[in-house]
């Protein structure tokens, strides 16, 4: 008697989960979380909610992955803005990383970070508190870097590395507020200048 063949346990997936989280990720930056819909965001999946449910787990869990995409993908640039050698550059990098990403010609105007869940019902504060989460830990990431270029000179030594992030960190998202706006990039890139000319001299 043959060897029964095993059957596999499972069916390869029909689609490409990477590019699937990718539309995801626009739909939640151009929507909202409560304005994303599972049928806007299956359908632009290109996949079943059954698939969606079987690859990424519930809504919530797949705005998570979608936020971590974006942070990886269009919101990277505040990891290399990290990495500047002066507090000067680590401030201009971020401020003009955010306005390419807020005013791209072919994605989402706005923030994925800042208006994902601005106003969301007490049934989605997972979310909203996700994103909460997200603000405070860029923002802490910068105060570091403020406290770091203090401690080497490169800011005057009285100056207060949670007030300055606080600063860049609320400038980035109101530049995020008005690309949503439709406020165009050349006029945001001149407040960014103006809003430098006050940076603590050396």
């Amino acid at each position: 008697m043959g060897t029964r063949q095993r059957r596999p346990t499972g069916r390869p997936r029909g689609f490409d989960a990477d590019e699937a989280l990718d539309r995801a990720m626009r739909v939640f930056w151009e929507h909202g979380y409560e304005g994303a819909s599972l049928t806007t965001l299956t359908d632009a999946m290109g996949i079943s909610s059954t698939s969606m449910y079987a690859a990424f787990g519930n809504k919530e869990e797949l705005f998570r992955k979608a936020l971590e995409r974006y942070t990886e993908g269009p919101s990277a640039y505040l990891a290399r803005a990290l990495e500047e050698p002066t507090a000067l550059g680590v401030a201009t990098a971020i401020l003009t990383g955010t306005i390419r990403t807020t005013t791209r010609p072919t994605g989402p105007h706005g923030c994925l970070g800042v208006q994902g869940a601005l106003a969301t019902s007490d049934a989605s504060h997972a979310a909203r508190d996700l994103l909460v989460t997200w603000r405070d830990s860029g923002y802490s990431r910068v105060r570091e870097r403020f406290g770091r270029a203090v401690d080497d000179g490169d800011l005057p030594p009285e100056t207060d590395p949670a007030l300055l992030a606080r600063y860049v960190t609320t400038l980035a998202y109101g530049i995020a507020v008005q690309a949503a706006s439709g406020v165009g990039r050349d006029e945001l890139q001149d407040m960014v200048d103006a809003a430098l000319l006050t940076w603590p001299p050396c």
